[in-house]
């Protein structure tokens, strides 16, 4: 075999492992702090999801973390404010969203209410995510959803809007720190959805609900506002962003495609021909960012642009 071949064969397996391997790797979430002061994020896996990497940490203001999910995880994220930790203990509380856990770590501990929550579950190949930011637990802080990459409706999800200076005054909690859901202020079954009111025909927006609805139009209000709060996205990353500005909320599903690539075959010096491929796997795979092809039609489309690249070099 000729040895310009060979070498042109290798990197070929190379690459497509390379694709296959990323394509694998599953869902990244990055939480970003827009806020003007200190949050400490909580991360709760459902039951049968493994734990990330962290299920509690300070995430100082302009700061940014990701964290890789397995296919098919499911959980969600919120933010503690107001968070007081020891320095030598490292224990200690924060005034909302606290897990209890006495620690930074929420160690399995979901939100005590009222906490704003980002709810995932993340799809596998070509099955769907699906995710929502929920009021329902009531609300303490902003919190915005962004999709990067996948395919689908993919919209943005969250809210905007500073419910602790909008809440009603039979709501408030500490001093307008964070708002109550009125389940959790009232505990009534015509609230909460429960007992003879655990069924969307019966449980009804109620005026509480309501003023979180006008709000946050995309949130979850109360329990069966299912129709206008449920989102999905096929094969997606997500950002998650506290304190979003009113800008940072995409108005349209992403920006308008780029023109459609083109492939030159022209070398009159044995040089390897230029290839422009109009593929949005091909700048992340050579800058370093994640490949956003998950589903098995995507990575065979990568096989079949990268053979006939091979098939180029191999002619040239």
């Amino acid at each position: 075999m000729d040895i310009h071949v060979s070498g042109y064969l290798s990197l070929y397996i190379t690459l497509i492992w390379v694709i296959i391997h990323r394509g694998a790797s599953g869902t990244t979430f990055t939480l970003v702090n827009k806020c003007d002061y200190t949050v400490w994020p909580g991360i709760l896996a459902n039951a049968g999801s493994s734990t990330l990497e962290s299920t509690g940490f300070e995430l100082q203001s302009g700061g940014s973390r990701s964290f890789q999910a397995p296919p098919n995880w499911s959980g969600r994220f919120w933010g503690r404010t107001g968070c007081n930790f020891d320095q030598n203990t490292g224990q200690g509380s924060c005034a909302t969203g606290d897990c209890g856990s006495n620690q930074i770590e929420c160690n399995g501990a979901g939100a005590s209410p009222p906490a704003s929550l980002a709810e995932f579950a993340i799809g596998s190949g070509t099955t769907q995510d699906f995710y929502d930011v929920s009021l329902v637990d009531g609300y303490n802080i902003a919190m915005l959803v962004d999709t990067n990459g996948g395919s689908g409706s993919c919209s943005s999800t969250g809210c905007l809007s500073d419910l602790n200076q909008l809440c009603p005054n039979e709501l408030r909690v500490g001093g307008r720190a964070a708002c109550k859901s009125a389940c959790e202020a009232f505990r009534s079954p015509e609230y909460c959805c429960s007992g003879a009111y655990d069924s969307p025909a019966r449980c009804k927006p109620s005026v509480y609900s309501q003023i979180f609805k006008s709000a946050c139009p995309k949130s979850y209000s109360y329990a069966y506002d299912d129709a206008t709060s449920t989102f999905t996205c096929t094969a997606a990353d997500y950002t998650i962003t506290f304190c979003p500005s009113t800008t940072s909320q995409k108005s349209a599903r992403d920006s308008p495609p780029a023109a459609t690539g083109s492939e030159t075959a022209t070398s009159t010096t044995g040089e390897v021909p230029t290839v422009t491929v109009d593929s949005p796997w091909f700048p992340d795979l050579f800058s370093g960012h994640t490949c956003k092809c998950k589903s098995p039609s995507c990575t065979y489309s990568l096989i079949a642009t990268l053979t006939v690249i091979f098939f180029l070099c191999k002619h040239y």
